[in-house]
């Protein structure tokens, strides 16, 4: 859902002649400008990706909002009257998962990390002794993990969930 920019570098002196991205794969988008005509056009690309500024002078790629489909490998090859220079990049998406901490009588304190991409760590405070947890994957590379904490029985007065996650760390209490 946020922006993702990915920068081929033009160091050069001399004005560029053509600029392209490619995102590595078959029918995936082209995003090409033309310096001697000030052309851009695109293939297969969608609205949400587009440059970020003007080609000639910064041929950034912008992707907003990202999705999970945008991740992978991209090449920009630049041309211009010194030969043709190719930089590749690699975009990693990560979603933070969604955090929630509910009670159930049979099982005690449930603690769930929904659609996160990596999947989340859970870990409890006090410590659970036992704990269990479970995941599911879910076609779009998302994991949901639940953890429960054996206090179905316990007289102990609050529990706390800690969702550990690359994109958001979230501390829950019960």
């Amino acid at each position: 859902g946020r922006e993702a920019v990915l920068s081929c570098p033009y160091v050069f002196k001399v004005s560029l002649l053509m600029v392209t991205w490619k995102k590595k794969c078959s029918s995936c988008c082209v995003l090409a400008y033309r310096g001697d005509h000030n052309e851009t056009g695109k293939i297969n690309c969608s609205e949400r990706i587009m440059w970020k500024y003007s080609p000639d002078s910064d041929p950034a790629l912008r992707i907003y909002p990202v999705n999970l489909g945008d991740e992978g490998n991209y090449s920009c090859e630049i041309i211009n009257s010194e030969g043709n220079f190719c930089f590749s990049s690699s975009l990693t998406v990560i979603v933070p998962p969604r955090a929630t901490l509910t009670s159930d009588g049979s099982r005690g304190a449930v603690c769930q990390a929904s659609a996160g991409k990596p999947a989340a760590d859970i870990s409890w405070i006090p410590a659970s002794n036992p704990s269990t947890e479970e995941e599911i994957h879910h076609p779009n590379g998302t994991v949901t993990r639940v953890s429960y904490a054996g206090w179905a029985n316990s007289t102990l007065p609050t529990a706390t969930c800690l969702v550990t996650h690359p994109a958001t760390n979230q501390t829950l209490s019960i």
